[in-house]
């Protein structure tokens, strides 16, 4: 280390006033790479949220300090980063913007231990098949075969630099590509074919899940927008065997069975469900989503729709908005509606604030927002926390019925299943129409059948009401 470069600490930021501790989910920078400012150095998972570190310095990463999956206290140092020119500081607490280095960034970039050009150890290649929600995102707006980028990232994970390059080069990447790991494209040492019958049969069904990815998905339904995501498996055992392997338990992946157990171990659940005729509420979106399309930029999903059916029901039947506490009920005044928002590798609930005051375009603009965030990584604790009724939307696989668990610790929970065209009787006469269930899960401590079949029946009545007029705005 030169005689102006110092150590800055990176020290576990208090992400929330609740919060004393994170866990390090996965370490995305190794000692001796590179780290540029506001460039996230690994991802840190609580109870509530999964979001990344960035670090507030530009300099070289010399030293980890605490390991994957280890929970740290907030205030203990994580990490050392070496910074030309600049004294030492620590990292600032998560919830404040990063502020830059006291000093000027170094014009001669200190050189990294290991150049980008290198391809990582054998050891390393698994993590070429880890992409983070951005990467995916970004590789399908733009229909790119990830298997072709280049990864820089850890182990050769492909970042979205990796991914804007390849991009910029014209989708022909420079010759910095790092091999895939064995067996995920039949390829051996020194570039040799391996022949298919010697490919692990784990990797091998990994690799055709990955490519179902890229087809298109077959749906009964009228609105799935986009194909489901599908989880990136990460083998770490069992390659011998061709009858099973091993995956893993990631720590949100242990948060979300840890909660999932307390609903169910706590919370006497029930469920019921209605069938609604939608026909015209396909007739209205399709009127008017061109036209909120071209206005917003966004599209005008179902979900607004139902969704605000569901808080003007909710107002009609406030107590359907409480929690359990014991010896009393407590009744939520705000109507925060926590949407349910799946991952590759994980389920969200983010919250929309006092839904109630939005009107259906407005409630499209926060559903897409924070869909955005999640797939993306970028939620923060306050998009997480005050949630008072949960929504699902399990028709954007084509489910057509399903029995949710309610979201810890709130009175209930409800999903949307599939829009499909079905003969139906009305006046004795067989006609075509769109229809969709709705299934609610309940605390049967707060909740009993009648009060929530009567705001089950006010859902669907808000649902059947809505007209070719009917305004969005």
């Amino acid at each position: 280390m030169s005689d102006n470069t110092k150590l800055t600490d990176v020290v576990m930021p208090q992400l929330a006033e609740s919060l004393v501790s994170a866990t390090i989910g996965k370490w995305l920078k190794q000692p001796g790479d590179r780290v540029e400012e506001y460039e996230p150095i690994c991802d840190l998972i609580t109870d509530k949220v999964n979001a990344e570190l960035p670090s507030t310095v530009e300099g070289t990463l010399v030293e980890l300090l605490a390991e994957e999956g280890q929970v740290i206290s907030v205030g203990e140092v994580i990490a050392r980063i070496a910074v030309a020119g600049a004294a030492g500081s620590s990292a600032p607490a998560a919830g404040t913007a990063p502020q830059a280095a006291a000093a000027p960034a170094p014009t001669t970039p200190a050189a990294p231990v290991r150049p980008a050009a290198l391809a990582p150890s054998a050891a390393d290649a698994p993590m070429r098949s880890r992409y983070s929600p951005a990467v995916q995102t970004l590789a399908a707006e733009h229909r790119i075969d990830l298997a072709a980028v280049p990864g820089t990232g850890l182990g050769g994970r492909i970042t979205r630099k990796d991914v804007l390059a390849y991009l910029e080069n014209g989708g022909a990447a420079a010759v910095q590509s790092v091999p895939a790991h064995p067996g995920a494209a039949g390829a051996g040492q020194a570039g040799r074919p391996v022949p298919e019958a010697q490919q692990q049969p784990a990797l091998q069904a990994i690799q055709a899940e990955a490519q179902e990815q890229l087809e298109p998905v077959r749906n009964s339904g009228l609105h799935l927008s986009e194909s489901p995501r599908i989880p990136t498996i990460e083998v770490e055992g069992g390659l011998g065997s061709s009858s099973e392997y091993l995956i893993d338990v990631t720590p949100i992946r242990n948060t979300i069975a840890t909660r999932m157990r307390q609903s169910v171990s706590e919370i006497p659940h029930a469920w019921t469900m209605i069938e609604v005729d939608v026909t015209n509420l396909v007739i209205l979106r399709n009127k008017v989503k061109d036209e909120f399309k071209r206005k917003e930029g966004i599209n005008l999903t179902y979900l607004a729709f139902m969704m605000k059916a569901v808080v003007s029901a909710i107002k009609d039947y406030p107590i359907m908005n409480s929690v359990w506490a014991v010896d009393k009920i407590i009744v939520k005044r705000d109507i925060n509606i926590a949407l349910a928002v799946g991952t590759e590798d994980s389920v969200m609930t983010p919250v929309i604030k006092k839904a109630d005051q939005k009107n259906i375009a407005g409630l499209a603009r926060e559903i897409d927002e924070l869909a955005q965030k999640t797939r993306e990584g970028k939620l923060r604790l306050d998009d997480m926390q005050g949630g008072t009724f949960t929504v699902n939307n399990t028709g954007s696989f084509g489910s057509i019925l399903s029995y949710p668990i309610i979201n810890y610790p709130q009175a209930a929970i409800l999903t949307f299943e599939s829009i499909v065209k079905k003969p139906v009787v009305i006046n004795d006469m067989i006609a075509v129409r769109s229809m969709a269930n709705i299934c609610l899960s309940l605390d049967h401590r707060i909740l009993d059948g009648v009060i929530c079949g009567r705001f089950l029946q006010r859902v669907k009545d808000n649902l059947e009401s809505y007209t070719p007029d009917t305004k969005i705005y």
